[in-house]
């Protein structure tokens, strides 16, 4: 009788493992919520999928939107996440041990490489038609990637203190510089962060290249140096002027910096439309603007995309279909809509999509995403970590040492090197 039982239980185990692998991942650990039971969607013909959520600020409002979803359709989404930044190192170890999501994050192109054999082509899909311009995730010419939202960076203004036609170019900037300093007021402001310092900046030089894919495909060749590059000399002139008019930001925390330009103390800073959700904690009574940085007399801002929706492509053809149309609904319906602005708190990179109430500086972005008029973020193609583990010891020994703007850009070309 025992030995009856044990048969049965080695039975009854086997298929449950088996229903568990069937599954794709759906009783993986790291679940952040279930967008419904499972026996209402099963009851109703729906195909479960699942995400792998990469931003973990958004992760409750992905659950509820989940919920909503399976609500409507029957279609059971659950999400899953990570803590940590080993996010890319976890999806990998899902997709190769075939436990991979449905639909899963990659920030840019550099991982998109990576995993392209993973990467559903959505080309032909309609709701990619919505992208704004250039703001798509593509590898092989083929869009593979939905963006989150849109985020850009620039030159954060003072109204009452400048104009955007007081620094157009390098001449004009420098001198603006050169008249805040004579009145004791900071006129262009950096912070001490590896980003706020080198990482944003250093991204010009590289964006104004015809392609810059292929400039930085032939910098790692050794085929190209950034010392022998116009946009890269004309870099290292702005950043001695920076150097020679400017505090030492490396004294300079990110909070301060906010603070400073809200006091009226700086009357420009170098920032992104994130910066307006500390700078409205202060009271501060001018009108704000964002504006390009005016290397080799750019008129256009870095607008560029954190992280991008991708169906895996390993999926059943069902699963990549329902995936597909949770992507869909997201990019097209009402509800979709109402997530992504009002409760995730992008701003979207999709046109059809109406962004309601935004801050100056989001606006500003939005702006420029729709109409096209953007320079890339680079920096999504640049060596893994080289912004804090290469470029910012080379920026803090610039601002604290006898520099000049020429071997700090010999020094990029050095640090490159070390990086690859």
């Amino acid at each position: 009788m025992r030995f009856q039982k044990s048969i049965w239980s080695a039975l009854v185990l086997a298929f449950v493992l088996l229903i568990l692998a069937a599954c794709s991942g759906g009783g993986e650990e790291g679940s952040e919520g279930s967008g419904g039971d499972t026996g209402d969607s099963g009851e109703s013909g729906g195909q479960k999928i699942t995400v792998f959520n990469r931003k973990v600020e958004i992760s409750d409002q992905l659950a509820a939107m989940a919920k909503e979803y399976t609500e409507e359709t029957g279609v059971e989404v659950e999400v899953l996440g990570t803590t940590g930044d080993d996010y890319l190192q976890q999806l990998q170890i899902r997709l190769n041990s075939n436990q991979g999501p449905s639909i899963f994050t990659l920030q840019n192109e550099t991982e998109a490489e990576q995993l392209k054999s993973y990467a559903y082509d959505l080309s032909k899909e309609e709701y990619v038609q919505h992208i704004a311009p250039n703001m798509e995730l593509k590898v092989d010419d083929k869009t593979v990637g939905v963006p989150y939202g849109v985020e850009g960076f620039g030159i954060v203004y003072n109204k009452d203190l400048v104009k955007p036609e007081d620094i157009a170019d390098y001449e004009s900037f420098v001198s603006t510089l050169e008249k805040f300093k004579g009145q004791g007021i900071n006129g262009f402001g950096l912070a001490q962060d590896a980003y706020f310092l080198i990482g944003h900046m250093s991204n010009y030089p590289f964006a104004l290249q015809e392609d810059h894919f292929d400039f930085i495909d032939r910098l790692n060749a050794g085929e190209v140096t950034m010392a022998e590059t116009p946009e890269f000399q004309e870099f290292g002139k702005f950043m001695e002027a920076i150097k020679a008019n400017t505090p030492n930001p490396l004294s300079i925390t990110y909070d301060q910096e906010i603070g400073d330009f809200a006091s009226g103390k700086t009357a420009m800073i170098h920032q992104g439309n994130w910066a307006f959700g500390m700078l409205s904690e202060f009271d501060f009574d001018f009108e704000v603007g964002m504006m390009p940085f005016p290397l080799m007399g750019n008129d256009k801002l870095a607008v560029g995309v954190g992280n991008n929706w991708v169906i895996n492509s390993q999926k059943e053809e069902a699963e990549i279909q329902a995936a597909n149309d949770f992507l869909n609904w997201m990019a097209t319906s009402e509800t979709g809509h109402r997530y992504i602005v009002e409760e995730f708190g992008f701003v979207p990179a999709l046109t059809n999509i109406e962004a309601g109430e935004l801050d100056p500086l989001s606006k500003a972005v939005l702006d420029a995403s729709n109409s096209g008029e953007t320079i890339p973020w680079a920096i999504n193609y640049y060596p893994a970590n080289i912004v804090p583990n290469d470029l910012t010891p080379l920026a803090q020994q610039f601002f604290s040492e006898d520099m000049t703007g020429e071997e700090f850009i010999a020094g990029m070309d050095e640090a490159w090197k070390g990086a690859q």
